[in-house]
């Protein structure tokens, strides 16, 4: 993707925070000489330094049958919203934009059949997303019908080569116009508005101080 330098983010905090956050994606291959792209949540974990996603698709969907081998891209969409001009200290100076946090993850496939291990990839899917619940969904708790459904998926692992996070949030912005737009994106409210809101706040506290007068 485009990634100025002002917007790229080394910290491996960043892409923890997008896919703590937004893990459902968008994981992108060629299937038949096209791109093809399948929406999928993820597990997301970072071993050593090593990151990896985990997910299934529906066997109905194609993807998997040329996936493997493939050098492919996941794509973890963060919260993103409008910036108005008005919200700046000179807004007859500036225009429109839109403020975003994103991450492109590169790396392999490797295709999970069996149904052990497929089983695996469910319970721990379900396990994660559960975690809140008072009475969590228990696959084990499905017995033969739950195991006779998982032929009707195909499972994935997904080895990082390469991740770019890009943080677009006002870092080419002086101080103050930046806690203009924070406080336009809280009136507004939405969740997005608000979490863009928050990920600005905290870019603005980590400018080294004189930068654009932060």
């Amino acid at each position: 993707m485009y990634l100025p330098q002002e917007f790229s983010s080394q910290d491996p905090a960043a892409l923890d925070r997008l896919a703590a956050a937004n893990a459902f994606g968008t994981l992108v291959s060629q299937l038949d000489g096209a791109p093809f792209a399948s929406h999928l949540p993820v597990l997301y974990r970072r071993t050593e330094g090593r990151v990896t996603l985990t997910g299934h698709w529906a066997r109905a969907n194609p993807q998997w049958r040329q996936i493997e081998g493939q050098r492919v891209l996941f794509i973890f969409h963060g919260p993103h919203a409008y910036i108005s001009p008005r919200w700046y200290l000179e807004p007859e100076q500036s225009v429109p934009t839109w403020n975003y946090a994103v991450a492109h993850v590169h790396g392999r496939v490797r295709v999970v059949h069996g149904a052990d291990a497929l089983e695996r990839i469910v319970t721990a899917l379900a396990m994660h997303y559960e975690a809140s619940a008072e009475k969590p969904w228990r696959f084990e708790d499905t017995g033969e019908a739950g195991r006779a459904r998982l032929k009707a998926i195909v499972g994935f692992e997904l080895a990082a080569e390469e991740i770019q996070v890009k943080l677009k949030l006002g870092q080419n912005q002086v101080a103050g116009s930046v806690k203009g737009a924070i406080g336009g994106l809280r009136a507004l409210g939405s969740e997005d508005a608000l979490a863009v809101a928050d990920w600005m706040e905290g870019a603005l506290a980590e400018r080294p101080r004189g930068s654009l007068g932060g």
